[in-house]
């Protein structure tokens, strides 16, 4: 009996490993239903008011729910930064992936703007080799030059393709990439809470400053609602996104991000009855492979420095 109660016990560390696991995966769902709700809302609202004040109500809404729960009145010390500059170019890049993609949005469907921001691990690949030092190999090289060939089978350019507009979302994804690389750089500095007030405070100050030459006044109450609830979306979203990497690691929640096509297209089809393409549809397959394919080589390269490590080689 004791042998038995002894290996139950062993096993549920790894149980509740588990547990931890599936719910940092359900987690990083739910925040991707959210951001796919706020572009869904994003290019409802292109069609009301100027896509500045689009940009402005969705941080507005974020800083303010922030505000609420994390503040510098509760949390002490919130506003403290070793590397002030680092943290407001974090949050500038973060608004000009916005900005582009709110205003490729016009003009794109869902699916194609949710196509070319996958882009966004081939830019981090290119990007962190002179930012982190993290230089890629022939064979990334390869699933980096694989990737954007599946942009061009979106795009099309020169036989008919898209509007013009997807070089917006491909400047938005090289803006995610920077600032995802900024996020990992500061977390060896700032604390979560510090860097994520950071992103709604300078994304509000920077998203303010051209509002009053470009405000229209809302009068239909479905426009406001809809302006609230894209800054809840925003805040909600990277509160689940939080949570999700407290209970399981980057790398086993990384594949799930592209789920948020499912969703896209889901929604471009109920909102606005847009269809993907045979050509969106493949380069979106082909993009999804190459950065599964990254995901695959870094896992690999971590475990075989793991193993040197170890090993004393």
């Amino acid at each position: 009996m004791k042998r038995k109660t002894a290996a139950k016990r062993r096993e549920l560390p790894a149980a509740d490993d588990s547990r931890a696991r599936l719910a940092g995966i359900a987690l990083m769902c739910f925040a991707l239903v959210c951001f796919c709700m706020l572009d869904t809302t994003a290019k409802w609202l292109n069609g009301h008011i100027p896509t500045l004040e689009v940009l402005w109500a969705r941080y507005a809404g974020h800083f303010a729910l922030s505000l609420v729960f994390v503040n510098p009145w509760t949390t002490p010390g919130l506003l403290s930064t070793q590397r002030p500059w680092l943290q407001i170019f974090r949050s500038v890049v973060l608004v000009g992936s916005s900005i582009f993609n709110f205003t490729a949005l016009r003009y794109l469907q869902l699916d194609q703007t949710s196509a070319i921001m996958f882009t966004t691990p081939l830019f981090v690949a290119l990007c962190a080799g002179p930012l982190l030092g993290e230089w890629i190999g022939p064979r990334r090289w390869a699933a980096v030059l694989f990737g954007f060939a599946g942009v061009l089978l979106v795009t099309r350019p020169g036989a008919g393709g898209i509007h013009p507009a997807a070089i917006l979302s491909l400047l938005g994804a090289i803006c995610y990439a920077l600032y995802n690389i900024m996020t990992r750089i500061l977390a060896s500095y700032d604390s979560t809470s510090t860097t994520l007030f950071y992103s709604a405070l300078v994304g509000l100050i920077v998203s303010t400053i051209p509002t009053p030459w470009i405000w229209k006044t809302p009068s239909d109450p479905l426009v406001i609602a809809a302006m609230v609830w894209m800054g809840a979306l925003g805040w909600i979203g990277h509160l689940f996104l939080i949570m999700a990497h407290r209970r399981a690691p980057a790398p086993i929640l990384a594949p799930f991000i592209y789920t948020q096509i499912i969703w896209m297209i889901a929604a471009g089809f109920i909102v606005f009855g847009d269809m993907p393409n045979r050509w969106t549809l493949s380069g979106v397959a082909v993009v999804i492979g190459a950065g599964l394919y990254l995901l695959y080589r870094e896992r690999r390269m971590k475990a075989e420095d793991s193993l040197k490590a170890q090993t004393g080689e």
